[in-house]
């Protein structure tokens, strides 16, 4: 399985991790991607069994961090924690706190006062702290899981999302990436679609 290097990736959609976030992996097993993406997998089934356990608010920044830490806290040590570094994608890391503040009150604002439906409330969530990328990595899985939390919190269905594990989903992946463009180009409607399809 040498083609499945642990930290080597061509997909230049993947948040890069640095070498010190690198070194705080938490299972030693783990050597190869698909070995990480297994665990991570379990760990966000654990954390989808705690966030549905009880109703919670989604429009919370502790509830947000706090989340993260479930989904990713027994494979990185850094899960939870805003990210200090630059990256490819994402706001200067100095901005993270305040974008996240800023994003929770514009989306309690739209939905107070329903300045959009509620599946483009839930959307535009996601999309904004996806392209704000507070953690090291996890972000898309975190932004989706967000999504869907505040499409329930509004009476609706959670998302398909493409109805794939978008890890592993070439095309789906693609096509999840494309969308996510363009609405970084203020167009919505295909991220829209997207969610839904």
């Amino acid at each position: 399985m040498s083609d499945d290097p642990l930290f080597q990736d061509d997909d230049e959609a993947n948040t890069p991790l640095t070498a010190e976030e690198r070194e705080q992996l938490i299972p030693s097993y783990i050597t190869l991607r698909h070995e990480l993406n297994e665990a991570e997998q379990v760990n966000i089934g654990e954390a989808l069994r705690w966030v549905m356990s009880r109703k919670r608010d989604v429009l919370d920044q502790d509830f947000l961090s706090d989340l993260h830490r479930r989904m990713f806290g027994d494979v990185w040590r850094w899960a939870g924690q805003y990210r200090t570094t630059a990256r490819n994608i994402g706001v200067d890391a100095y901005r993270i706190a305040m974008d996240v503040r800023q994003v929770i009150d514009d989306v309690r604002y739209w939905a107070e006062h329903e300045t959009y439906p509620p599946d483009e409330i839930a959307v535009r969530f996601s999309h904004r702290l996806v392209a704000i990328h507070p953690f090291p990595n996890g972000n898309g899985r975190f932004s989706r899981l967000v999504g869907d939390l505040l499409a329930r919190q509004l009476g609706r269905p959670v998302f398909t999302w493409g109805r794939m594990n978008l890890i592993d989903a070439g095309e789906t992946r693609a096509r999840y990436v494309a969308a996510l463009r363009a609405a970084d180009n203020h167009d919505i409607a295909p991220l829209l679609a997207f969610a839904r399809s």
